[in-house]
């Protein structure tokens, strides 16, 4: 059985002078090092691997940074841009600096995302609120203003969750708002069509990042939890950024308006 990858892979030149604005770029902070990466920034590392220059836009401004400097490390440009991708102002804004600052976009990737709430009473109106505006919101956000910045035949990938085909965890705000994600892709592909921009949704199952291990803190056992996973494991980030890279580049040049599900067979079993 193939063993999960746990850094970024050899460059194949995927996205060679692509320029890509990556929402949602930082890593929550983990325990020790031997924290895992998050999505968001295996993303950008990758993109940056593939021959691309990244604009790392995280709400955290020590986050972007750190993304940034090791998009530099791979040899490419690097951008930090700071914003709150729910706040219509501040989207709007990360947008315009990155196309400013990159000269023009290519390509957007949309990964950001919180989980509040355990049952419909454990959930309070506010916590809904709070996160159908990460979770579904600021995507709106993001296409909204970035598909009139990038390119005629650029991409733009949203990063989802497993959680949107099933009820999946205790929230029904998340799993909510993460199956509203694949109307909105379909919805943001016939609108790009016109200029031949694909929008497509990647859909993690469950994989090792420090949201991940929060999530499954609780859990008796990872061997437990993960069992029911065909493959036997979880994923890694960078088995997600290479899912995204392939939507990005133009190897998937005829997919538009599709789910990519990343989940070791869980939700097909």
């Amino acid at each position: 059985m193939p063993e999960p990858r746990h850094s970024a892979p050899p460059a194949l030149g995927l996205l060679n002078g692509r320029n890509v604005l990556v929402i949602g770029a930082g890593t929550r902070p983990g325990d020790g090092p031997e924290a895992p990466v998050g999505n968001g920034r295996a993303v950008a590392v990758l993109a940056a691997r593939e021959g691309a220059s990244v604009a790392c836009a995280d709400v955290s401004p020590s986050a972007a940074a750190a993304t940034t400097a090791l998009v530099e490390e791979e040899g490419a440009r690097g951008l930090a841009v700071v914003g709150d991708a729910t706040d219509p102002v501040q989207s709007s804004a990360m947008v315009a600096e990155a196309l400013r600052g990159l000269g023009s976009l290519d390509a957007m990737v949309v990964n950001v995302g919180i989980g509040l709430g355990a049952g419909l009473a454990g959930t309070s109106p506010q916590q809904w609120e709070r996160v159908l505006s990460v979770n579904l919101s600021a995507h709106f956000l993001a296409a909204k203003y970035g598909l009139p910045a990038i390119a005629d035949g650029g991409s733009i990938v949203f990063v989802g969750s497993v959680a949107g085909l099933r009820a999946a965890t205790d929230s029904p705000a998340y799993d909510s708002s993460k199956a509203g994600l694949s109307g909105l892709t379909r919805h943001v592909a016939r609108e790009g069509a016109q200029r031949g921009i694909r929008a497509n949704l990647v859909v993690p199952g469950l994989i090792d990042t420090p949201m991940g291990r929060a999530a499954s803190a609780g859990r008796a056992t990872r061997a437990t939890s993960f069992a029911r996973i065909p493959l036997g494991r979880q994923g890694t980030a960078w088995e997600v950024a290479e899912a995204v890279a392939f939507l990005l580049c133009d190897r998937s040049s005829y997919i538009t308006g599709q789910s990519l599900v990343v989940d070791g067979g869980l939700s097909a079993v």
